[in-house]
């Protein structure tokens, strides 16, 4: 395995391309003009996705050269190309493509460094909100609420183990999906929202217990937010219980996964691991 390099140094500049993605998306948001389309595995996709990918690409191809980059909205590149890849870039210029059109304002960019397959840096920046979440490995978890000042974010831990859980699931999701995976010997407290990266952030930031998604995802929208869950004490596992991997298949979907904020909570017990 190759040795790791320390990349934090290029967090505030990645920070700066992720808010100048997200403004751009913000800017064709309010002013409503932009064009939609369903792509080849039926996702939508619009013009500001594309253009956000666009801007991204040529930021992060000009500050690391020497670092292949991975979008969602480039993804067609071979595993035995991808396996190549000691550090690569892994970015979903536009996460939540239909709550943007949908108007919801849950919608956030996405960029993640990946290195041996796992990430170790992650940006997420929710236009909206204006807010940043941020994370390096090793280096803990932040939030930039609003371009205010940073604040470390950890992870709710629980005191009792009878208490509720909240968990923050997605805002289209058939409800009966995820209830129908839990125990019914606990409480839940469902939290709806939009982009699946924010949802992640939740939890890192200890505002919510969970996230469970049922359905299909791809890595670039884990792999950044697994950074900065994991940085505030938390794990993404799949619903088996299981890590998740990086540029490791021909396929980048994830499976169905939970973003755990406390790892202490009976997770085998409280999630129906068998599917």
């Amino acid at each position: 395995m190759p040795i790791s390099k320390d990349h934090s140094h290029l967090l505030p500049s990645v920070i700066e391309i992720a808010r100048s993605a997200g403004q751009l998306i913000l800017d064709i948001y309010e002013n409503k003009q932009y064009e939609a389309y369903t792509k080849s595995d039926a996702t939508p996709v619009t013009s500001a996705d594309i253009a956000a990918h666009k801007l991204i690409i040529e930021r992060l191809s000009e500050l690391t050269p020497d670092i292949p980059i991975l979008s969602e909205e480039d993804a067609d590149i071979s595993l035995d190309k991808r396996s190549q890849w000691d550090r690569y870039w892994l970015v979903d210029p536009l996460d939540g493509t239909q709550e943007f059109i949908a108007r919801s304002g849950d919608f956030a960019t996405i960029i993640a460094l990946v290195e041996n397959n796992h990430p170790v840096m992650g940006v997420v920046y929710g236009p909206v909100s204006g807010v940043t979440y941020y994370a390096y490995r090793g280096k803990g978890a932040w939030k930039i609420p609003d371009l205010d000042e940073n604040v470390k974010i950890k992870t709710h831990k629980h005191q009792e183990p009878n208490q509720s859980i909240a968990i923050a699931i997605s805002r289209r999701q058939n409800i009966n999906s995820i209830t129908s995976r839990m125990s019914s010997k606990w409480n839940y407290d469902l939290i709806p929202l939009g982009s699946a990266a924010l949802k992640a952030c939740l939890v890192a930031e200890g505002a919510v217990d969970c996230y469970l998604r049922i359905g299909p995802t791809g890595e670039w929208d884990t792999a950044a937010t697994q950074c900065i869950v994991e940085e505030a004490g938390g794990r993404i596992l799949s619903t088996q219980l299981e890590p998740l991997s990086y540029n490791e298949r021909e396929t980048l979907e994830n499976p169905n996964f939970i973003v755990l904020g406390d790892e202490n909570l009976p997770w085998d017990k409280i999630l129906k691991v068998k599917e």
